[in-house]
Parts: C-alpha cells; sequence; structure tokens
C-alpha cells in the first residue's frame, strides 16, 4: 500500500486509473501508466516499426533510397530519427492509436469523446540529438487547449539514452511562450521556447520502462536531451489527441475557411461521439521523414 501511494504522489499509476490519476495530470499537467503495453505489444510495434524503416510497409515522404537487403537492423534503425504517420502505413501502427490503455488514459484526462490526428515513430539511436524546450500546441493548435500527448515508450527510457524532461506544473497558465532558431548542437532543427519563467533545474526526467505510456498536456514545457548511451535506441511512438468536441485549425493550406471554422478532419476517433461527424473524414496526411538535422540548424521542426 505505501509503495502504490509513492508511485502515485510521483505520478506513476497502474490500470484501472482512477480520479487521483486525472487529479495529478490537471495539476502537475504528466502522468505515467505503467504497463500500459505487454511485452509482447511492444515487440509486435518494434518489429514493425523496423519494417517500416526498411521500406516494407509503402513509401515514406522524404526517403530518397531506402537501406539495402542485406543492411543489418542497426544499420537501417540508425538511419532514421522520427517518421511521422507511421499509423498511415501499417494497420498494427492504426491499431496502436485506439489501443485499451490509450483510450483509458485519454478519457480520463480529457473527456469522454476523444479524437487522434497524428502519430510519430522516434528510433534516437545512440549518438541522436534531442529537442529543446517546446510545447505541442505549438504545433497542433486546438481550440479548447485539449491537446494531449500519448508517449510510449518502445524501450526502458533513462537520462543516458535521451528520456523525457517535463517542468511539471508548466501547463497550468496556458500561454504560449515564444521560440526562437537556436545552435544547441545537443537539439535538433527544431526552435526551442524562450523566456518562460522557470529554470533547468525545475525539470524533471521521466524514466519508464518499456511499456509505460507518458501522457502530456499540449502546454506542458518539456525537451529530450540526446542519446548519449554508447548503443542502442530510446524507440517511442508518440500519438497525439484532443477533445472531439473541438475544432482543429491545423494544416491551413488543407483546410479551407476562415480560422474559426477551420477544422482538420483526417482524424480517427478512438473514444465516445463525434459532434462534427456530419463534416466526414478525410485522407489527406502521408508518411513522411522528419527533417531535423543534427541540431542548432535554424529550422523549425515538429513535436517529439
Amino acid at each position: 500500500m505505501i509503495e502504490e501511494s509513492t508511485r502515485c504522489l510521483a505520478g506513476r499509476f497502474r490500470r484501472p486509473l482512477g480520479p487521483e490519476a486525472a487529479e495529478f495530470f490537471h495539476e502537475q499537467g504528466f502522468l505515467v501508466v505503467e504497463q500500459a503495453f505487454s511485452p509482447t505489444e511492444v515487440e509486435e510495434l518494434n518489429t514493425e516499426a523496423l519494417q517500416i524503416c526498411r521500406g516494407n510497409r509503402g513509401e515514406v515522404a522524404g526517403i530518397a533510397e531506402w537501406p539495402a537487403a542485406d543492411d543489418t537492423d542497426e544499420d537501417v534503425l540508425s538511419r532514421f530519427l522520427c517518421i511521422h504517420f507511421p499509423h498511415k502505413l501499417s494497420q498494427i501502427m492504426f491499431d496502436q492509436l485506439s489501443h485499451a490503455s490509450i483510450v483509458e488514459a485519454s478519457t480520463t484526462c480529457i473527456g469522454p469523446n476523444v479524437k487522434c490526428m497524428q502519430s510519430m515513430l522516434f528510433i534516437k539511436a545512440a549518438g541522436k540529438p534531442g529537442q529543446a524546450w517546446h510545447q505541442d500546441e505549438d504545433y497542433i493548435p486546438t481550440r479548447d487547449r485539449s491537446l494531449f500527448g500519448a508517449w510510449l515508450a518502445l524501450d526502458d527510457a533513462t537520462v543516458e539514452n535521451g528520456c523525457l524532461w517535463v517542468i511539471p506544473g508548466s501547463h497550468k497558465r496556458g500561454i504560449l511562450w515564444p521560440q526562437r532558431d537556436h545552435d544547441d548542437r545537443r537539439f535538433d532543427c527544431a526552435q526551442e521556447s524562450v523566456n518562460f519563467p522557470y529554470r533547468d533545474d525545475d525539470a524533471v526526467p521521466v524514466e519508464v520502462k518499456a511499456g509505460d505510456l507518458v501522457c502530456f498536456n499540449g502546454y506542458l514545457l518539456h525537451r529530450s536531451l540526446p542519446n548519449v548511451a554508447t548503443t542502442g535506441y530510446r524507440r517511442a511512438l508518440v500519438n497525439h489527441y484532443m477533445s472531439a468536441e473541438s475544432l482543429l485549425p491545423w494544416f491551413g493550406e488543407t483546410v479551407p475557411g476562415h480560422v474559426a471554422i477551420a477544422d482538420h478532419r483526417d482524424i480517427v476517433m478512438i473514444a465516445g461521439e463525434d459532434p462534427y461527424a456530419y463534416k466526414d473524414t478525410v485522407d489527406l496526411n502521408r508518411a513522411g521523414l522528419r527533417v531535423t538535422g543534427e541540431g542548432g540548424c535554424g529550422k523549425s521542426g515538429a513535436e517529439e
């Protein structure tokens, strides 16, 4: 009983999730669902990730040449940092969007009606960079501040191999802090958030085991440092969800209409009802390689 209480105070919960999980999430901006995916499920996802990286699941925009058939798995995986929208290529990746653990966590923290709009596959081999401080709502704007990240560890994530760091409670003011280019070689090309009233010392590492699920609010400041391990990976699947009641003014070039009514409809409902179902859904996004460089390149990117 003491052990369970200690874990909950640290934001670590096991299913079924109770009201204390929702309370911690709303107060601190994140939580961890331990053992959300089984070892068998994690192994299946890692196997599928390798098939995607070998080019066996279809085209990925930005990849001019696929690995050779005789390249080792290590050689293949070390080529990639992040592939966006893997669920567009793979039924296995699509099915994990609505895994029971994710449905439970998202409905506990958001509400009964939840839609997904994005998936990302991170490989992050040894030597690869992290990403500087940022807020996911910089990249995926919701009308009601309901953005919810579900970060599934496919390897044990440690300080050494580049786990997430979060600033607890930094979501509560609901402010999107300014961003700027940087030249810090520890991080990829994505801009960094600046001028916020927190210090690096306020951050805590979120070390998790493979199969654990890290959930966080779209306004929470978070980052990851480079993978400084000598070998291995820090693989993760990151999906983004939001309340189905909110419009999604994302990808302006593909969403017609004034920003007040713009609503990106390349979504997947994972729980409850879609009040905008009369609009139907569309298939717009395609799997693509994230252009990141090796750090400090001054190009905007996307969230991790």
